[in-house]
């Protein structure tokens, strides 16, 4: 591909020109502020919106008996699939405001909607809501403690979803039987996913047209729209999203939350746009959870440290609600990925979804993917303790090899490619990795602990839940200048939407590729509302790229072939005797060719469409990127202070297609992890269910320092899935990231003396544990 020469959004986004929803307005627009429970689990006596109504310049209070004519539908939850002895999940109703019980404290209860946001935020104070207190459920032992209170009185015991998947008969009888035997028990605290944006909705209405409209955060277009339509029961078509800047999604923002219909149902009834904008407390109280996992798991081996068969068992809260992916990525991640890296002769997995008074949980970057290689890596760990081998070699005995691909996992996964032994052997030399005694006897001279992790990992890819992804290429049918620097000669439309990603640059860079056509003369239109409709999935899954520009690179082979016939035209020349070269169509033999930007001019229609305007689509498929990642940590024993020296992220994303944004991927991700083990974490106050870390005064983030060097190294074995060869790079850092950084935190701190150590891994945290290890 062409040099990285700097991303296209860049000069809009860093100079403070991007237009965010909440820069966005309408003309006559009201403003809406929503009233939320600060009960975790109460019945609700009676709503008093009188004073409220009376407040000036209020024009609507809303609640969940005033809306209930509106008939606002729950989402369903992804998982269609049976559970363990073929139960289905069991999905409670989630009114769009509470009405009967609230059942987690930040759940919206009423909207006031006024002319201005301070006078809707001042009438909120009016609105008297009674309550009944009960008892609130929180965390999973109380959700699973007998006579424990129900969240939801249909939902016995609390689980809405019991899975299992592996051979429970086999696993259990080679664990019984193997020499050795490995088990632990972790946990994967619950965090939010603080984007840098925080939520806000502009709705509105045209009676005209029957059309519901909005502005809002999205990672993809349809996704959104689609979601909407079922909420307020329409077709899509009548539901119209607008694109505006995102600031951040990570997983969080694909479907729409209930205040999304009641802020549309709004706009209807008033005949007026209702605009929202969450503040961050709301964010923190409401924006789709992450993790909120307890693990365990057991590894069986031989004498010789064959790894013979892996036991793993989850339980994973889904809050007081079922969010559309939490659960599908909570179970399905589990099974897809089984035993990871690692050839076992049986596995068997046991995954619970449990409701408890806390905010729902949702797909957050990973999703499920960390965990399931935090608990595998975390028993490899344990064994090489165990064997007294070293991590990494005990690891290369047991990987699955290169000649082995595509490879059938235990539980049924078909890893498309790779090359683990390969990549080890990057990962020790990259790393320094056999030179890592030295560094820590220098270290202990200085009085730190250092500590080593690693983590070899696959991870699913692509898929989506749709049959394919679509594209479209139109060419300008006047060549006018598009008013955002670029000559706009092509359009570019998917559906996906970004938030980070750089689909701006990317796309435009590919295309102009394969085309020869300057990249500056080409824009992307994603989620476009007035372009053609397209089938295609959101920017989930680390899917875009092998599926969406997949479809582009079809796309542009068929614009290609169009060419071709015209090309014949216009040099009067068979077909046969042409061939396209660097943005030309040559005749062979000949210095005789016309650039396909010639033939694009001279062939411009006065109207309709252009002869090379193109949809292509690319069939929904898998891929497994993989990786070898490895963590030196550094711990200040006086202050339990931890520092990350240095991380080596020796990846297989397939082929890349632009080296530096795909390290700002791993990058990312691998940040995210690092945030999460060594301090981010929801706590909520077990006897009030209150969250207790519900700004950035009480909830720890990562900081820019807190990696001191990233070393990434491209291990690339192409997909044979996708005609580019990729395979996603979107969430590779996470997925790493969780068991590399905390692995090495454990290597730091067990020669003080520390066993067990559960994350985060935040100073206080540490420093107790030394202490207590002392005793």
């Amino acid at each position: 591909m062409t040099p990285f020469k700097g991303r296209r959004e860049d000069p809009r986004l860093l100079t403070g020109r991007g237009s965010y929803t909440s820069d966005c307005n309408l003309p006559g627009q009201l403003h809406g502020v929503f009233v939320r429970s600060d009960h975790a689990h109460a019945k609700i006596l009676k709503v008093d919106i009188s004073a409220a109504q009376q407040a000036p310049g209020v024009r609507a209070v809303l609640t969940g008996d005033s809306i209930a004519s509106a008939n606002l539908k729950r989402l369903q939850p992804l998982v269609a699939y049976p559970g363990r002895g073929g139960m289905k999940i069991i999905v409670p109703d989630r009114p769009a405001l509470a009405r009967a019980k609230v059942r987690y404290v930040g759940e919206a209860v009423a909207l006031v909607i006024a002319d201005t946001a301070n006078a809707a935020l001042s009438a909120t104070e009016l609105v008297s809501i009674d309550y009944e207190d009960l008892p609130p459920v929180i965390g999973v032992d109380c959700a699973l403690a007998s006579g424990a209170t129900l969240v939801h009185d249909e939902i016995p015991g609390n689980v809405c979803f019991d899975f299992d998947y592996g051979d429970e008969q086999k696993t259990a009888a080679l664990i019984a039987g193997a020499d050795h035997v490995v088990r632990v028990t972790m946990e994967s605290p619950r965090v939010a996913p603080t984007p840098m944006e925080p939520r806000a909705v502009l709705a509105s209405y045209d009676a005209k047209t029957e059309t519901y409209s909005i502005r809002c955060e999205h990672q993809g277009a349809n996704a959104m729209r689609d979601a909407l339509a079922a909420t307020l029961g329409v077709a899509p078509a009548k539901v119209r999203v607008e694109f505006t800047d995102i600031g951040g999604t990570f997983g969080a923002r694909t479907a729409p939350y209930p205040e999304y219909g009641v802020l549309l149902h709004a706009a209807k009834m008033l005949g007026a746009p209702v605009k929202w904008v969450s503040t961050r407390s709301e964010d923190f109280l409401n924006d789709g959870h992450g993790r909120a996992m307890r693990l365990s798991g057991e590894l069986a081996l031989d004498k010789a440290g064959r790894f013979l068969a892996i036991r793993t068992n989850w339980l994973s809260e889904s809050g007081a609600y079922l969010s559309q992916a939490g659960a599908l990525t909570n179970t399905g991640n589990g099974k897809t990925i089984g035993p990871g890296a690692y050839r076992v002769e049986a596995m068997y997995g046991h995954q619970r979804q449990i409701m408890t008074n806390t905010a729902p949980t949702d797909a957050f970057r990973g999703a499920g993917r960390p965990e399931a290689v935090y608990v595998v890596e975390r028993l490899v760990e344990e064994a090489a303790i165990l064997l007294k081998m070293d991590p990494l070699e005990l690891r290369r005995k047991n990987v699955i090899p290169r000649d082995a691909m595509p490879y059938t996992s235990v539980t049924g996964t078909i890893f498309d490619s790779g090359d683990y032994p390969a990549m080890i052997e990057k990962a020790i030399e990259a790393s320094g990795w056999k030179a890592f005694p030295v560094r820590r006897a220098e270290a202990a001279r200085r009085g730190k602990l250092l500590g080593l992790g690693a983590a070899v990992f696959v991870e699913p890819a692509g898929g989506g839940g749709l049959p394919k992804d679509q594209v479209a290429v139109l060419f300008a049918k006047d060549g006018k200048n598009s008013g955002d620097g670029s000559t706009g000669d092509l359009q570019l439309y998917m559906a996906a939407g970004a938030s980070g990603q750089s689909h701006e640059t990317i796309f435009p860079e590919m295309v102009g590729e394969w085309l020869g056509i300057d990249p500056n003369t080409i824009v992307l239109r994603a989620g476009d509302p007035d372009g053609p409709a397209l089938i295609g999935g959101a920017s989930i899954g680390s899917r875009t790229t092998l599926s969406q520009g997949s479809a582009f690179r079809h796309a542009s082979t068929e614009i290609i072939k169009k060419g071709l016939d015209l090309a014949s035209q216009d040099l009067e020349t068979p077909a046969s005797d042409i061939e396209f070269m660097d943005g030309r169509y040559v005749v062979k033999g000949t210095d005789r060719a016309i650039a396909l930007t010639e033939i694009i001019i001279k062939h411009r229609p006065a109207t309709g469409p252009h002869p090379l305007d193109t949809i292509a689509e690319n069939p929904a498929a898998r891929t497994f990127p993989t990786g070898v990642h490895v963590c030196e940590v550094e711990i200040d024993a006086e202050t339990g202070e931890s520092e990350v020296l240095a991380y080596t992220a020796v990846d297989d994303v397939g082929r890349v297609i632009n080296h530096a944004l795909a390290e700002g991927q791993v990058h990312g991700g691998v940040m995210q992890s690092a945030g999460h083990v060594f301090g981010e974490q929801c706590i909520y106050d077990p006897e009030s269910g209150q969250m207790l870390t519900g700004s950035f005064m009480d909830y720890t983030m990562p900081r820019a320092d807190l990696v001191q060097e990233f070393r990434v190294v491209d291990h690339s074995v192409p997909s044979p899935n996708n005609i580019l060869g990729a395979k996603g790079a979107g969430e590779a850092g996470t997925t790493g990231g969780l068991p590399a950084c905390m692995s090495a935190v454990l290597d730091a701190l067990r020669p003080a003396g520390v066993t067990h150590f559960d994350l985060p891994a935040s100073p206080a945290r540490v420093w107790e544990a030394l202490q207590r290890a002392k005793v």
